[in-house]
């Protein structure tokens, strides 16, 4: 049996109706809160096959206001100049063999992982341990780069990463419940319009089948996405 409060926001989401998206976040905002600060998300279903190599959706997106979350970063580099920019940055953890050694040991107490174009070799031995977790560094999300100090400042501040999975579908987070109408429209506005542009030339038809955005203890609100010319 639903909650009070979810029977209570589930009102103000009139059915089925799709709504754009500035009163889409209006019609979040009035939901009752939880007693924690919620984070909002953006669900997509996308009409793509991810099992074609060429329907693949994946990128990142600097969210305008930051996610609302802290995030840990680990920086995988030999001792040098990339090593010390990327502690000077923020990170809260950098090093090489200590680090692969203790990731091998199951340890993963961090967000994000980037790693030195150099560090990669041995990082890629790592696969079986970071991949299930979305952990692995990746040059096609700006996690593979010689510049450390600007890669983690970007995760730090707020860039999410995206990726369709094998049901086709996407979560991003655009923020924290208590974020301001402004914020969150705004932040998803600029994840809608970064999933709209990577949108494969092999996909004919639809591409957003369907988007809603929720916080963690709400019921969805349909975004019309019309206005994204999708």
């Amino acid at each position: 049996m639903p909650s009070k409060r979810y029977r209570k926001a589930l009102e103000l989401v009139e059915g089925k109706k799709a709504f754009p998206l500035k009163s889409a976040v209006e019609v979040l905002i009035k939901f009752p809160k939880a007693k924690f600060n919620e984070t909002v998300d953006l669900a997509f279903r996308l009409g793509v096959d991810p099992k074609q190599s060429d329907q693949m959706v994946r990128g990142t997106v600097p969210l305008p206001h930051g996610s609302g979350k802290t995030v840990r970063v680990l920086v995988f580099a030999k001792s040098g100049p990339a090593a010390e920019a990327a502690k000077a940055a923020g990170a809260e953890y950098v090093g090489f063999d200590d680090m692969i050694k203790k990731c091998q040991e199951g340890w993963s107490d961090f967000d994000v992982a980037i790693a030195t174009p150099d560090a990669m070799g041995e990082v890629r031995k790592l696969g079986k341990v970071l991949g299930p977790r979305g952990l692995m560094p990746n040059p096609k999300t700006g996690t593979v780069t010689e510049d450390t100090a600007k890669a983690v400042k970007e995760v730090k501040a707020g860039r999410v990463e995206f990726k369709v999975d094998k049901a086709g579908n996407i979560h991003v987070p655009v923020g924290k419940a208590s974020f301001s109408a402004t914020q969150i429209e705004e932040n998803a506005r600029a994840v809608i319009e970064a999933i709209v542009k990577a949108r494969p030339n092999s996909v004919k038809g639809a591409f957003i089948e369907s988007c809603t955005l929720s916080a963690t203890m709400s019921p969805p609100v349909r975004l019309d996405t019309k206005e994204f010319a999708v």
